[in-house]
């Protein structure tokens, strides 16, 4: 028996290694050849699937297009048209009911994840279902989106193409030989690059993946996401054109009295966010309590809908040109008002009911509407202040969908990607933080975006930050004066040495070493007990787990990973230089004990420099005049 003191702790950079204890060192440390190979592979299929996206997402509009002109004009066309120029009377009240009839039906008959606005169902897929979305959403999606919106419905066609972008990258994924993790990223890459296809935003689109899709930021899943953004932008501009998809007039370079105005309108537009938010879920509430299956609710929400769009033409349909109208400062009062209040209530209780729509338009329209209004307000309360009516709706936009969604940095960047007014960019950014602030005061449970599915028991993560287990060595962990047994031990001397022991804490499982310390395996103590072998049998011929050990600058996580996949609770620690000789061992409780401690240290609130005074003098010419 012997125990090895006296060793010194690695300070080594830990780096991660395979599982496949049995493969020689070079081969563990191949692994990020393996992994660089897997990126690129990934990258060239999630641009392939970005292409088809683009021409997805054109064929959308067009059914859009064609579903609109035939419901409000009664002729087949696939020229864009707005419904709030048609001559039906009364009778439009009933066209988005017939929409809505038909997209129940299809809910209930084709599948019911085509309801809701795209989002929160592809990341639920991510956090609960190993990304993996039916196949049929494919199409179902797209198809009952636009008989949705063509029919009047008050949504944009971003959150539909987002949905069916995710579903089709997930269907790639579940074809392809790949992880669930390369699946989430297969799935974002394609959600993504619908809303790039859509708005010609990439930078915007790849900060919605990090903000509400990815869950976390590292090479492998950015740059398959990354290309597939800008390939959604490439289609967009060869698809839809390259200018600005809301041209609004150029922006001053705003004032320090206008910039703080700005900050005050967006915390304005945060609690109208929390608001809108609260609302959606409140509706949701009040049609699961109707008596009628849900197949009819999206009929009944169109009611709202078509009685709406009969008081106010201009609520129905998509309503870019609202946004853009909104921007360009031409809309009278009565609209604006229209666009505030009317344009909510008609979406509000339209998506709560559960048919196929999005929330990105809607929300911008919302708060550019309201943007305008405060800023009129401000302007007849202030008239000397330089506040710009423009501005103030591109800020009541951009602080609406951060408010609501706290999606910030992308709410900022699209704002600038979708209108490319550089002087706007840091009114948006104090306003956005603004709203952000106070949306997370005002909705602690979750987001518009959260809400349905952690209603549901699925909780989205509220932080993004470095696995503890990957910042930590081994090393630094293990206990560096291990108990171990020589090669040369018999079962009689180990059993000699357990009845003198007097603690009565001995390990479950030592490690076995040759007379030059260097690794044999590890032996479970128990089974030197338990079992009837011959004493003078030496514990080398009892060892069970020869292969299994960790290096001393390995990351704690990678530990982790191989107590779970060889099925122990013990690991010997070798020297990395000096490869089979052990230093250490690690078991779970070393692992649990540093992982608490450094949760506990982030939990501590405590001050390093102290500003109390511990005493003063004042002299004046030699002589004290004061001292405390």
């Amino acid at each position: 028996m012997k125990s090895l003191k006296n060793v010194k702790r690695s300070d080594a950079i830990p780096i991660s290694l395979s599982l496949d204890t049995t493969a020689s060192v070079d081969a563990l440390e191949s692994k990020k050849e393996i992994v660089d190979k897997r990126v690129f592979y990934l990258s060239l299929q999630a641009v392939v699937n970005a292409m088809i996206i683009g021409l997805i997402a054109k064929f959308l509009v067009l059914f859009i297009n064609f579903f609109t002109n035939l419901s409000f004009y009664g002729k087949f066309s696939l020229a864009s048209a707005s419904p709030a120029n048609n001559q039906l009377g009364l009778f439009v009240i009933f066209i988005p009911v017939i929409g809505g009839l038909i997209v129940g039906i299809m809910a209930r008959f084709g599948s019911a994840a085509i309801r809701g606005h795209g989002i929160p169902e592809a990341m639920e897929q991510v956090l609960t279902n190993e990304s993996k979305i039916k196949p049929v959403i494919t199409f179902l999606k797209p198809i009952s989106a636009a008989i949705s919106i063509g029919t009047g419905g008050p949504f944009g066609a971003e959150g539909p193409i987002i949905s069916t972008g995710g579903a089709l990258g997930s269907v790639a994924g579940q074809i392809m030989h790949i992880t669930a993790s390369e699946r989430k990223v297969m799935l974002t890459a394609g959600a993504t690059a619908g809303m790039a296809a859509i708005f010609g935003t990439p930078l915007a689109a790849v900060l919605l993946a990090i903000e509400l899709l990815l869950f976390e930021f590292s090479p492998r899943s950015i740059i398959p996401v990354a290309l597939a953004c800008v390939t959604g932008a490439g289609m967009h501009f060869a698809l839809f054109g390259t200018e600005a998809v809301f041209a609004m007039p150029n922006i001053p370079e705003p004032s320090a009295i206008a910039l703080v105005i700005y900050i005050l309108l967006g915390a304005a537009i945060g609690v109208i966010a929390a608001f809108v938010s609260k609302s959606i879920y409140l509706i949701e509430d009040a049609f699961e309590k109707l008596p009628v299956h849900w197949m009819w609710w999206p009929a009944i929400g169109a009611v709202a809908v078509g009685v709406v769009g009969y008081f106010a033409p201009y609520t129905l349909g998509v309503g870019y040109s609202n946004i853009s109208a909104l921007l360009s400062g031409s809309l009278t009062l009565n609209l604006i008002l229209g666009l505030c209040f009317l344009k909510f209530l008609s979406w509000s209780i339209s998506l709560g009911s559960g048919t196929s729509g999005g929330t990105l338009a809607p929300l911008l329209t919302i708060g550019g509407a309201f943007g305008i209004l405060l800023g009129m307000f401000i302007q007849r309360i202030f008239p000397e202040s330089d506040i710009n009516l423009p501005t103030c709706a591109l800020i009541g936009m951009a602080s609406m969908f951060a408010g609501a969604s706290r999606a910030l940095l992308t709410s900022i960047v699209f704002a600038f990607e979708s209108t490319m007014q550089p002087h706007g960019l840091l009114p948006l950014l104090g306003a956005c933080i603004a709203a952000y602030f106070v949306s997370f005061f005002l909705m602690k449970h979750g987001t518009i975006m959260t809400e349905k599915i952690n209603r549901r028991g699925v909780f989205t993560p509220n932080a993004y930050e470095a696995d503890i287990l990957q910042r930590l060595s081994v090393g630094t962990v293990m206990q560096v004066e291990p108990v171990v047994l020589s090669g040369d031990n018999t079962v009689a001397e180990v059993k000699q040495w357990v009845h003198e022991s007097a603690n009565g804490n001995l390990p479950k499982n030592l490690a076995v070493v040759d007379d030059n310390e260097n690794l044999i395996g590890i032996i479970i103590l128990r089974t030197i007990l338990e079992k009837n072998d011959d004493d003078s049998t030496p514990v080398s011929e009892l060892v069970t787990s020869k292969n299994v050990y960790v290096y001393d600058n390995s990351q704690l996580s990678f530990a982790v990973d191989l107590m779970h996949r060889f099925k122990v609770n013990f690991l010997p620690v070798v020297d990395r230089d000096n490869k089979k000789k052990v230093i250490g061992v690690l078991t779970p409780q070393d692992v649990f004990g540093v992982y608490r401690k450094r949760k506990h240290e982030e939990d501590i609130y405590k001050r390093e420099i102290s500003l109390r005074r511990r005493g003063y003098k004042l002299i004046v010419r030699g002589k004290q005049l004061l001292q405390g």
